[in-house]
């Protein structure tokens, strides 16, 4: 079931690329949308034959590859895992259904094989570092997104596309370079033979050894996420890109980058992990702090959206540092939270550039105005705000809930600082909503297109499943609660107090979590 996760989007990137003949690019689409459907469709499935009992690797796929060099053809997923899949899958067909209608000057109708092979490339990509169990096998996965992403910021992106894909491909192939280099040493050194996840998870090596390749991970990884001041990279792609792009950077491609520390920082080196915890909590609330107020200095509303990516990114690095079973499930629900908020933040801005022709905030204003504006979308634009802010009811607020909770008896100074930054994150969207959404609408530009119940569909899913997941937030955590806690058990936890808490799902609500006395007996 999980091979085809991977296959059938590389099999539909070969069909779009290389299909003879002319064919309209109506058919490529829906084509393309019928694949990406039938993804998701089949990720459902996933959820309907996985047991949240088990932290253990479910659906396993092994298939001996080329046994002399260690390398396996090895799937499968838990409770970390499969979450991201789903939500790389969905917002592939937000892609997809949407593309059209968020590009420019019609550049996907007219280059339509090149544009929907790349994002199924990207996908079975996505996925199959997700599931991969070798590490060599996660590495080809995690390397083979770099030239499909350099593809779409050069060619439908903006004025300065071919400097921000160059500093695009430049950080990401070092960023692919470090890894390798930590997996190679670390097969080597282990005399393992095998870069099997299972085979490499149980070796022991010296400690200082193992501070020098968590050190390459966290560098590498760390590019990924990003951290600062690794992110340099980030406000160029972003803005460069085409709204679509935008997405799939924002919403799956950094996801690799706190899975991967996750699954091979934690887990390979826990006890080295435990070391680092203290400094990475601090660079978290440093990423929160810098990242709000970066984003309230803008005037480019893309941009200040994707200064705002590097502050909520570093909720997640607090949760992971703190390595409690709150604030771990808090950091997994964070993953999805920001991928669903970010994917809805950017295809508004799209929406808003295409209709008004222009990101200024210093231009934009009125376009609540129910008769000359765009009322629907800027009520849209509020909610995505309000949900990024944190408001309670949306999915963003049980998220940095559960990682604030979690973390605060592990580092109360840091996580306080994350909290002050939810503050910030406040003032620079009531900037943006102030500014962009209300105000006298300018008479010069009479009235603004239409925006068609069409274009609204992917703006309107990722809002509902933004409030249904805050209302019902058990349905989003539920499934990496048994991963996250037997992760924490299996960590020597050297600079915490372990937490008697009940599972969340058990809970009537979250009153029970807080309510929760601290043991100092570990979980």
């Amino acid at each position: 079931m999980l091979s085809t996760l991977i296959w059938l989007p590389l099999l539909g990137a070969a069909v779009m690329g290389f299909l003879p003949g002319t064919i309209a690019a109506s058919r490529f689409r829906w084509g393309a949308i019928a694949i990406a459907s039938l993804l998701l469709v089949w990720t459902a499935a996933l959820f309907t034959q996985f047991d949240i009992s088990t932290a253990t690797m479910q659906m396993q796929e092994y298939l001996p590859w080329i046994p002399t060099l260690g390398i396996n053809y090895s799937l499968a997923v838990d409770g970390l895992s499969l979450p991201l899949v789903m939500l790389s899958n969905l917002l592939t067909l937000g892609v997809i259904y949407s593309a059209e209608s968020l590009v420019a000057k019609g550049q996907v109708m007219q280059r339509p094989r090149l544009f929907y092979s790349l994002v199924f490339l990207i996908n079975a990509g996505m996925a199959g570092a997700l599931m991969a169990q070798n590490l060599l096998m996660f590495f080809l996965f995690y390397e083979l997104e770099l030239i499909p992403f350099y593809l779409l910021i050069v060619i439908w992106g903006g004025a300065k596309r071919e400097y921000a894909g160059m500093k695009f491909l430049i950080y990401t192939a070092t960023s692919g370079i470090l890894i390798l280099a930590a997996f190679l040493a670390t097969v080597w050194l282990s005399g393992s033979g095998s870069f099997d996840y299972n085979a490499i998870s149980t070796v022991d090596l010296p400690q200082r050894t193992q501070l020098i390749l968590l050190t390459l991970l966290l560098i590498g990884f760390g590019i990924k996420i990003p951290l600062i001041p690794l992110h340099t990279w980030l406000p160029d792609a972003y803005v460069e890109a085409s709204t679509p792009t935008a997405i799939l950077l924002g919403g799956v491609l950094a996801k690799l980058g706190t899975y991967g520390l996750v699954r091979f920082g934690i887990s390979l080196f826990p006890e080295t992990w435990s070391l680092v915890t203290p400094a990475l909590s601090w660079l978290a609330a440093i990423c929160v702090i810098y990242g709000a107020m970066a984003a309230i200095a803008q005037k480019d509303i893309k941009r200040m959206v994707a200064y705002s990516s590097i502050g909520h990114m570093g909720y997640v690095m607090l949760g992971m540092a703190a390595l409690t079973p709150l604030s771990m499930v808090g950091a997994v629900s964070q993953m999805v939270s920001h991928g669903l908020i970010l994917a809805l933040l950017f295809y508004i801005v799209g929406v808003i550039e295409v209709k008004v022709g222009t990101r200024d905030l210093d231009v934009l204003n009125g376009l609540l105005n129910p008769i000359r504006g765009l009322p629907l979308t800027s009520s849209l634009l509020v909610l995505a705000g309000m949900a990024s802010a944190g408001i309670p009811g949306m999915v963003g607020f049980i998220a940095e809930f559960l990682v604030f909770q979690g973390s605060y008896t592990t580092f109360p100074l840091p996580t306080l600082l994350c909290v002050a930054g939810t503050g910030l994150t406040a003032v620079y969207f009531v900037i943006l909503l102030n500014r962009t959404c209300f105000g006298r609408l300018d008479t010069k530009t009479a009235y603004y297109p239409r925006v068609t119940w069409r274009e609204q569909t992917p703006a309107l899913i990722l809002t509902g499943l933004i409030v249904f997941l805050g209302i019902q937030p058990t349905w989003l955590v539920r499934w990496s609660e048994t991963t996250t806690a037997a992760l924490v058990a299996a960590a020597p936890i050297h600079h915490q107090v372990g937490l008697n808490l009940p599972t969340i799902s058990q809970s009537e609500d979250f009153r029970a979590i807080s309510q929760t006395s601290v043991n100092p007996n570990p979980l």
